[in-house]
């Protein structure tokens, strides 16, 4: 008899486990149709039914325009067609971020998407770098990237694949259309079966005894039922913080910026293929040049810096002149510690924000779909996947974390409160290691999985004023004449091949005009 019930036992579970799911996504914006993308472009009908529920009474921010290499890789994955995408949202190429007056006014470096020169017998290029500085060379580190040098000659092709080429060693991001991009997600997403549901939520319904999300009841009476449900309701965070009442994590300690104020504006005379990161008195501006616009907006914190004269600045410093009216975007640094509960994954801004340095939230979208879709569950509702998704989230929040604290921290000015506030505060543990093993030896940790690479890092330590003192040993076994040679075959190589490049205007006109 108990072996016929475990037999029975095992079959329901076998069955349970056979069923397709259905998964909800709430909301649409970047995360909810990169989400509705994913899903209906690798799992059939046999594996889940996907339906999104959006509501064109609420907007979206909207004001994502700046990805980083990445993406590339989600859109490709997904298979999107990268030249009618670009085409499609206005969009240009990026290969790096240049950051002008941070660490003192002045200043300018570019973090580039690549790398600085390659190791020589087991030394890592920054080291070798680091000697020749010290035995009195004068070239920027800048020299030696060929990224970074492509940016300040406006120039823009493809990599090859050939790693033997010094033209292999960069990649490339975009620059586009928020809106537009979600538009065509959403168009691909429901070519391929998607079912979209126009609704306001009004009410969340949860199972009485485990609090999981059983259905969401629309102001039109339809109710909508799912076994999992994808919280892509931006800041208002519906269902995992609103409704399953998530703990939060605050960071504003350390990213104490808390506003946006953004607006659109012409085409500038340049068109560079990079995106500008400008501080200011009391907070730093974005430019973002698109193919028929720019895209701008003054990060800032409302204890050093009003919405109106943080308005008034932002529209005074606009190299052309505005097309649509400023809109002003309220957040708080920080992360709900647990994106993934019960039967809801929240995804974007619904999971958590930092600020929009370094170009980081589409990213951390990108990797919570992937990450969802590498632990894809099943009715059993398993938590060894859920704790599994929320570890990965972990690691990639606080990398992000540290490395937009570090801009911060490396500063030298003192035109304005919230620079003396940043040099004078204390960081996370995590971070004040990192930048003692630079310092020290020039010691940067690298990793398989997650952003910000040794050469992130680097542009950031070195174009912020932060040197190392000591090296790594075994660079005596390096002639300083096999340095120096190293190097300026290195920079020769590079600009010869840049030169060749087209410019990013003729690049992108030729490969991608908008069609808008």
């Amino acid at each position: 008899m108990r072996c016929l019930q475990r037999q029975r036992i095992f079959y329901l579970w076998k069955e349970k486990m056979s069923e397709s799911l259905t998964i909800v996504i709430v909301g649409g914006g970047t995360a909810g149709w990169m989400a509705a993308a994913a899903l209906v472009s690798v799992a059939t009908d046999k594996v889940c039914d996907v339906k999104l529920i959006e509501s064109d009474q609420i907007g979206s921010v909207g004001v994502g325009e700046a990805t980083l290499p990445q993406m590339k890789d989600f859109n490709d994955s997904i298979g999107i067609n990268e030249a009618d995408m670009m085409a499609k949202t206005n969009a240009t190429f990026k290969l790096g971020i240049e950051f002008v007056d941070w660490g003192k006014k002045g200043n300018s470096y570019i973090h580039p998407f690549g790398k600085f020169g390659d190791p020589v017998s087991g030394v890592d290029f920054h080291q070798l770098w680091g000697k020749y500085k010290k035995m009195g060379g004068v070239k920027s580190i800048e020299a030696y990237s060929y990224a970074v040098q492509a940016c300040r000659m406006n120039r823009c092709d493809f990599p090859v694949d050939d790693q033997a080429e010094i033209n292999s060693t960069y990649a490339y991001a975009y620059h586009f259309d928020a809106g537009l991009y979600a538009q065509y997600l959403r168009k691909f997403a429901e070519e391929r079966g998607l079912q979209r549901t126009e609704g306001k939520i009004v009410e969340v319904k949860q199972d009485s005894e485990s609090g999981y999300v059983k259905s969401l009841l629309l102001e039109s009476g339809e109710e909508i039922t799912g076994d999992y449900f994808i919280d892509c309701s931006g800041f208002q965070s519906l269902l995992l913080g609103k409704t399953l009442k998530a703990e939060w994590e605050d960071w504003s300690p350390w990213l104490v910026c808390n506003r946006a104020v953004a607006v659109q504006s012409e085409r500038s005379g340049d068109f560079p293929p990079y995106t500008r990161s400008i501080a200011k008195a009391n907070g730093w501006q974005w430019r973002i040049p698109l193919q028929s616009r720019t895209g701008n907006g003054l990060i800032y914190s409302n204890h050093y810096l009003s919405d109106d004269e943080a308005t008034n600045n932002l529209l005074r410093d606009l190299d052309a002149p505005a097309v649509k009216d400023p809109k002003i975007i309220r957040f708080s640094a920080g992360r709900f510690k647990k994106s993934w509960q019960k039967n809801c994954v929240a995804i974007g801004l619904a999971s958590g924000f930092l600020e929009p340095l370094e170009s980081t939230s589409i990213y951390l979208i990108q990797v919570a779909v992937t990450n969802f879709l590498k632990l894809f569950p099943n009715k059993t509702f398993s938590s060894a996947l859920s704790n599994e998704f929320n570890r990965l989230t972990d690691i990639e929040y606080g990398r992000v974390r540290d490395f937009l604290i570090l801009h911060y921290k490396l500063n030298e000015r003192d035109d304005g409160e919230l620079w003396r506030y940043c040099r004078q505060m204390s960081v996370p543990d995590s971070l004040q290691m990192k930048m003692k093993a630079f310092k020290e030896r020039g010691y940067i940790d690298s990793y398989k999985y997650g952003l910000f690479a040794p050469p992130s890092w680097i542009s950031v330590f070195i174009g912020q004023g932060l040197y190392q003192e000591g090296f790594d040993p075994y660079i005596s076994n390096l002639p300083d004449g096999q340095i120096k040679t190293k190097l300026d075959e290195l920079e020769v190589m590079i600009q010869r091949r840049v030169e060749l490049m087209p410019q990013h205007a003729e690049f992108v006109a030729d490969y991608c005009p908008s069609k808008m």
